[in-house]
């Protein structure tokens, strides 16, 4: 996994929880085994004791060396101690004179009537399972008998199975580290294409895209980063754009101011008429300069939140009247036919009146400067608790894959033909901003040479 963190932490992670798993399943086990042999020799002991003790309580005198041959065959010792301590009987492997497994709390349990059991350690190091259970002789407790049996059996048994789990135990981690780093891979793969395609995108690759197309987070995931980059993209283009489209429109006025500042400062003029319409000229392109300063004031201080509004009560019918009125003359240098018609009652609106007639002027001003034949109709619908002001034009229209970015920043449509129409492109955008500043709606609809539908709604 070089260079593939994730995949490798992803693997650590999954190994980890696999030998927690694997280690708590082997003591399980192993305590399971342990205790099941524990148990048969355990009841494998007392039943053996139990035939002893009745052998011993019978009253053939041949059962005492019919007790030591079933001990030598039984692989067991016993021991037959009476009360004072002194050993009866003794038969098997079993030191006779290592008693230190006879204890005296046991002694006084045995000769109470109970059974003891208990894995006993000899000085030498070898386990017994020792058993200790009471003779009796007409109801009266005679002695004790010991049956020591050795763990050697059952540890050789629990040593091969514990030998089968280690060796299980490697071969599932070994299997588990392989299925575990594959998985790891896979998993961790598409993570790994989106590091390096948001590293290209953060360089300035901004078409790169994912390929991970899975219905999950990973595929979520992929699919933002996609439209972020398309987002990215986008504004570098239109900013490009932008740029471009504001190197020009400052160019051409200041062209103008040079030339004709250049032309009345030289007195290069014939008449007073002539000086006067060049200084006419100055003056228009130095307020198209400041016009367009403006709008990028009003974005950048639109941007930061800091756009205050003087809240008052708006004749709204009569700022839509005095704007028709505004681009009256420029509608008819067009030859366009300018049509306005209000209905319903009007009433005043709470709002601030500067900004709501930016709002008419700018979309009025788009409908004419974007139509050369035709009309546009303003309409303005006052219901109960809205009015609705509506501009529509039989212009050149907008493509439907471009309305989802008029609102965007330095956004233009029909950048082909941009030096005939002019315009930044954030008049939309600063008109947007506005609508919802007021709290109000605005939509607009269109078709390729088939004009714009602009659509306003200011609430009461």
């Amino acid at each position: 996994m070089k260079n593939n963190i994730i995949g490798f932490k992803l693997g650590v992670v999954i190994m980890s929880v696999f030998l927690i798993v694997l280690l708590s399943l082997g003591i399980v086990i192993d305590r399971m085994f342990t205790s099941f042999y524990y148990q048969e020799m355990q009841t494998e002991a007392e039943e053996l004791a139990s035939h002893f003790t009745a052998m011993a309580e019978s009253k053939d005198t041949t059962n005492g060396q019919m007790m030591m041959s079933f001990a030598e065959f039984s692989n067991v010792s016993i021991f037959n101690i009476s009360l004072d301590g002194n050993v009866m009987l003794h038969s098997g492997f079993h030191d006779s004179t290592d008693r230190s497994f006879i204890r005296a709390q046991d002694m006084q349990a045995i000769f109470t009537g109970q059974r003891v059991s208990f894995l006993y350690k000899d000085p030498s190091g070898y386990r017994y399972f020792v058993t200790g259970q009471p003779i009796s002789s007409v109801d009266i407790i005679t002695s004790a008998l010991y049956v020591m049996s050795s763990t050697e059996n059952m540890e050789h048994s629990l040593s091969t199975v514990r030998d089968i789990l280690l060796l299980s135990g490697l071969g599932a981690f070994v299997l588990a580290l392989a299925i575990t780093w594959f998985i790891a891979r896979i998993l961790s793969r598409p993570l790994v294409q989106m590091q390096k395609a948001t590293r290209k995108i953060a360089a300035g690759e901004l078409e790169t895209r994912l390929t991970i197309s899975s219905n999950d987070e990973i595929g979520f995931l992929a699919g933002a980063i996609n439209d972020l980059a398309m987002d990215l993209q986008h504004y570098r283009d239109t900013r490009q754009e932008f740029l471009a489209n504001i190197s020009h429109e400052l160019r051409t006025p200041i062209t103008y101011l040079q030339g004709y500042a250049k032309v009345v400062k030289g007195g290069l003029y014939e008449t007073e008429e002539e000086k006067t319409l060049y200084l006419d000229i100055i003056d228009q392109e130095a307020h198209r300069i400041q016009h367009l300063v403006d709008d990028l004031f009003e974005l950048a201080k639109m941007e930061e939140g800091k756009i205050p509004l003087n809240l008052e009560e708006v004749d709204l019918a009569l700022l839509v009247d005095q704007a028709v009125r505004k681009v009256e003359l420029t509608a008819k240098e067009k030859g366009l036919q300018l049509n306005s018609s209000c209905t319903g009652e009007p009433f005043g609106l709470q709002g601030d009146g500067k900004r709501m007639e930016q709002i008419v002027m700018n979309l009025l001003e788009n409908a004419i400067r974007y139509t050369d034949a035709g009309e546009v109709s303003v309409q303005l619908d006052f219901r109960v608790d809205s009015a609705i002001f509506i501009v529509e034009d039989t212009g050149i229209g907008i493509p439907e894959e471009e309305l989802p970015y008029i609102f965007d920043r330095f956004y233009r449509v029909e950048k082909s033909r941009s030096r005939q129409y002019g315009g930044t492109g954030l008049g939309l955008s600063i008109v947007n901003k506005l609508v919802e500043l007021l709290g109000g709606e605005i939509e607009i609809t269109s078709r390729a040479e088939a004009g714009t539908r602009c659509r306003v709604v200011f609430y009461k």
